[in-house]
This record gives C-alpha cells, structure tokens and sequence, in this order.
C-alpha cells in the first residue's frame, strides 16, 4: 500500500482547506493512511510531518504495521497526547478534528489539553474523500474478498432446507469464511425466508426456513481488511407467477443499474435507472432504499448511489447495486452485486449466477 503517497495527498486536501493540522481518529482512516490495524490510536498530520500516538499495548504491534509516521508511544489517552503536543505549538492554530467520529468527552478533553491557543475546525470528510478511489491493491484485495463471499453462496445450497432455522443457515456461511481465511463477517449475516424476506435488513432468526417461499441472503467477509458484499435469493419450493414476475423485474432492474455504471455519471443517475424499471413494473413503491453504497475498509463507504446524489461515479470506485422489491406480509426480493466502476463501465466482482434457485 502506498502510505506515503496518501499522505502526501492528505496534506494537499488540508492545504486546500486552510488547516494547520488535522487529527485523525477514526480507525478505518488511520489504518488507511498509516496501516494500524489496532483499537486505540490518534493521528496527528502536520505539514512538517505525521505523527502516530499510541499506548504500550501496541509498542510491538506499530513497529510492524505504521509506516510513513513518526510513532509515539504514551501512557495517556492517545487524542489528549496529541492535543497536549499540539498545545506546545504555537504556531499550529486552526486544527481540524473528524467531528463525525467524535464524542462530546472526546472534544472536551481535547479542547481542555489544547487551552486557548489554538481553534477546533470541524473538517469534512477529508479521508473519506481519498479513500472513493481505490488503487490496485485495494481493489485486488477487494477482488480476493468477494471471490471468498461468492463460494459461500455454495455452501448455503448445501444446508438451507425447509426446517432449518435462518440463524443455523448464517452459522454454516460464517463458520466456512473463517476455515477459508475471512477475519470476521462485514456485517451481521442476513438470512431471512418467508414473510421475513419482505424485511430489507432482516437479521437471520431463530426461525425456521418455511416450507415454501423466497430466503434472501445477503452476506459478506472482511479478508486482508477490505471488505465484500452479495446478495442473492433462494426459493424453496416452485415459485408462483407473481415470485417469479418480482424476481424478475428486481433481476432487470440491477441490469439495467448496471448499465448506468460508468465514469462521469451520476450515482443519483444510477439510482434512477434501477426505479425506472421497477415503476414501470408497478413495483416502484416497493423499493424502499437506495440502490447501492461504496464498498472497502468499511461495508458502507462514499458514495452514496441514492436518489438526488450528484456525486460523480469515477474509474476506481467500488460500489454496490442493489435494488429490491419488498412486499409486506408476502416476501422481498434484493439482488445485488459489488462492482468496480472502470474506465469504460463497470467489472463486477461478485461472480456468482442470478439466476432464481429452487430447492
């Protein structure tokens, strides 16, 4: 990962907003700019220089992981050091925090080890803004993660069957990511059958796969830090008339999202294009969320692909495309894929069929 190369860029987007310093404290970014994977730390970037605080239960954890920082290892809290350090410069007088990843302690303690000479600024996400386009190794990485969510998927038409609670089905798609190498799940594991499918976030329950109806499954793996995201439906049983128009109006309705991925769109516009299909098959208002979010460190990153967005879709970007259908008290439909937008469309990195399975 080129470490230095994103701080580089980091100091050119604090010089654009006219910071002295800037504090970083969320644990996705600090990884991102430096490479810590611990629980504790604060970043301190200067244009002199940057600056990792830590405590002693990462002395021998930094020396492998920081790069391009100087450490500092101290017996406080890791912002209250910074802010004390920042304190005994004079000259450092606007200092930009992450407001969004502050507490009111946080900023208190902080404003209390800096005293009056130097003004808090509540910075954009700034890092959030680096981290939309990724480089090769993140998106390889990114790659690897999404071929380990995809074998999953097989595993699931091994063990879900009518009788089988959804917790049991998401147990078996967790254990096997971490016989595979996955270090935890990106996110509670969605396995919900039935009337339950018509709930978009509908966590895997004590309860067992009905006899007949669609399971959503919607799962993903953390694997070297990056994370994927998927989601495909399983009918059990033969499927109706109506379950097989849903489905495949969902299924046109992703293809046709797909399609509007490309450098120089709008995510607004690709939101549109999934609703256009969807209301012109009467399903418009079933469609209750946006079609998609940025993917990477985190499960949910900018961009946002939502209705009204005007964030600019750029090569580099991973994004998700997820429209669905939920009908309550009947069942839900979410087909979605995670996607690398490149210099002529888009590469989805998820590969693994859409076509309707029956057990």
């Amino acid at each position: 990962m080129d470490h230095q190369g994103r701080l580089g860029r980091l100091r050119h987007v604090m010089e654009q907003r006219k910071l002295d310093a800037l504090l970083i404290t969320h644990l996705p970014n600090i990884r991102y700019l430096c490479g810590f994977t611990g629980s504790s730390g604060t970043v301190l970037a200067t244009y002199g220089g940057v600056t990792f605080f830590t405590d002693g239960r990462y002395a021998e954890q930094v020396r492998a992981e920081v790069h391009g920082c100087h450490v500092r290892i101290v017996r406080k809290s890791a912002l209250v050091a910074a802010g004390e350090w920042l304190a005994d410069e004079a000259r450092l007088r606007k200092i930009g925090v992450e407001a969004a990843h502050l507490t009111i302690a946080e900023r208190t303690s902080l404003a209390a080890a800096l005293g009056n000479k130097s003004r808090l600024i509540d910075a954009p996400p700034m890092i959030e803004g680096l981290r939309q386009i990724k480089d090769a190794d993140e998106i390889d990485r990114i790659r690897a993660a999404c071929q380990l969510g995809s074998e999953l998927f097989d595993r699931v038409k091994t063990v879900l069957r009518p009788g089988v609670s959804e917790a049991e089905v998401a147990g078996e798609i967790e254990f096997t990511a971490r016989k595979r190498g996955a270090e935890q799940m990106a996110f509670p594991t969605i396995v919900a059958g039935g009337k339950r499918s018509a709930l978009p976030h509908g966590r895997a329950s004590t309860a067992a796969i009905p006899p007949r109806g669609f399971v959503v499954c919607d799962f993903g793996v953390i694997l070297a830090g990056y994370c994927s995201d998927m989601t495909r439906m399983v009918h059990v049983g033969r499927p109706l008339l109506k379950a097989r128009r849903v489905y495949n109006a969902v299924r046109e309705a992703q293809q046709a999202a797909l399609e509007a991925v490309r450098p120089g769109a709008t995510t607004g516009e690709v939101d549109r294009a999934a609703r256009k299909v969807l209301k012109r098959k009467s399903l418009g208002k079933y469609f209750t969320h946006s079609t998609g979010h940025g993917v990477g460190l985190e499960i949910h990153e900018a961009p946002r692909i939502a209705s009204g967005q005007k964030e600019l879709l750029r090569a580099g970007m991973v994004i998700t495309i997820e429209p669905g259908a939920y009908l309550a008290g009947e069942f839900g439909v979410r087909i979605e894929d995670t996607v690398v937008v490149t210099e002529t469309g888009c590469e989805i990195v998820t590969a693994c069929s859409k076509d309707l399975i029956t057990i």
